[in-house]
């Protein structure tokens, strides 16, 4: 597993930010770059459910690990979804059961520094690689206007 770390700048406020990142309809914008018609299932409280899926309901289940609004929030990745059902564990997903993804907000006099750190396998680094700036170009284009 390795730590990838994508940041961007957004002449915007943390607030607003937040805003675009987990409100449903500007969520299903920016991670339209995942996968098109891709969407969260969850209440956004910590400790709470949180499902990442498809139109077809493929995707991954996992758990929010801290949410503070507004700075941060932190998602423990635990199994795979296909058709609407949780997956049972495999040597393969096992591989990344636990990673982590985390959102950092952090607040700058002109606008807010938003900070995403995720773990990946090797197979997927290259993906994320290409496809996270892509997205975080959506959230400040999304923020700014």
């Amino acid at each position: 597993m390795i730590k990838l770390e994508f940041t961007t700048d957004i002449e915007a406020t943390r607030e607003k930010v937040w805003k675009t990142l987990w409100d449903d309809s500007t969520y299903r914008q920016w991670t339209s770059v995942f996968g098109e018609g891709s969407y969260a299932v969850s209440d956004w409280k910590e400790g709470s459910k949180i499902l990442f899926i498809s139109p077809a309901g493929d995707g991954m289940f996992s758990t929010i690990a801290k949410c503070t609004p507004n700075e941060y929030m932190s998602f423990k990745h635990l199994g795979e979804m296909k058709g609407g059902v949780e997956q049972p564990p495999d040597e393969k997903k096992e591989q990344w059961t636990g990673s982590m993804e985390n959102y950092t907000l952090t607040q700058r006099d002109t606008g807010t520094k938003l900070t995403v750190e995720i773990d990946v396998t090797d197979e997927y680094a290259s993906y994320f690689k290409d496809a996270f700036p892509k997205a975080l170009a959506k959230v400040k284009s999304i923020s700014e206007n």
